[in-house]
């Protein structure tokens, strides 16, 4: 059985405004207002469409920040926490000898930090990274990659979001699915115990 993992809010939870706020100027009174503003471009980073660079520029001068880019990567980054009752899953599945694929709208900051600080990511059998594909979920296209890349067999494959659009899109394919909500993992592996059940 083959399982797609999304990353955010179901491998890792995040929460990009405490990093963040770190960055602006000490004057600035509308802080969250400036901080939202990042958001106008992250599909188009994530799809891989603006370089690391560019993105950084862009972004410190909307944050009206003038510290270095390497200062603006670290608060980025610093920005998520180990869902561990989901890497218990994780280990789990992978001692059983199921196949695991990380299915991920990221950037090119996160990524190769995620690496390094968590090697555990490492027990995946590979990855379907948006910023490398150059779409983002749930555009068609990065679903039809994860599936020609990889062989999926759609009734043979399980695949876990937390996103309501990602989970249509991947039933549009035939995936088996389950939207994830880091507040009931309980529900999870109920869901998951069955699936594994029905083989």
């Amino acid at each position: 059985m083959t399982f797609l993992f999304d990353i955010g809010r179901v491998l890792l939870d995040f929460d990009f405004e405490p990093s963040l706020a770190r960055l602006l100027p000490a004057e600035a009174n509308d802080g969250h207002e400036r901080l939202k503003v990042l958001l106008e471009r992250k599909d188009e980073f994530e799809a891989g469409r603006i370089p690391v660079d560019e993105f950084t520029h862009w972004a410190l001068e909307r944050l009206g920040s003038s510290v270095e880019a390497s200062v603006f990567h670290e608060a980025w980054r610093n920005i998520f926490t180990l869902n561990e009752p989901m890497w218990d899953v994780v280990e789990r599945l992978l001692a059983e000898g199921h196949r695991l694929i990380l299915f991920s709208n990221i950037n090119g900051i996160h990524w190769p930090w995620i690496c390094e600080q968590w090697p555990r990511f490492d027990r995946f059998h590979g990855a379907v990274l948006s910023f490398e594909v150059g779409a983002i979920k749930p555009q068609e296209a990065i679903y039809r990659h994860a599936i020609e890349t990889f062989g999926l067999v759609a009734e043979e494959t399980r695949y876990i979001d937390d996103m309501p659009a990602n989970i249509e899109g991947g039933k549009a394919f035939g995936l088996r699915t389950w939207q994830y909500d880091l507040r009931d993992h309980a529900a999870f592996e109920a869901w998951l115990t069955d699936e594994l059940a029905r083989g």
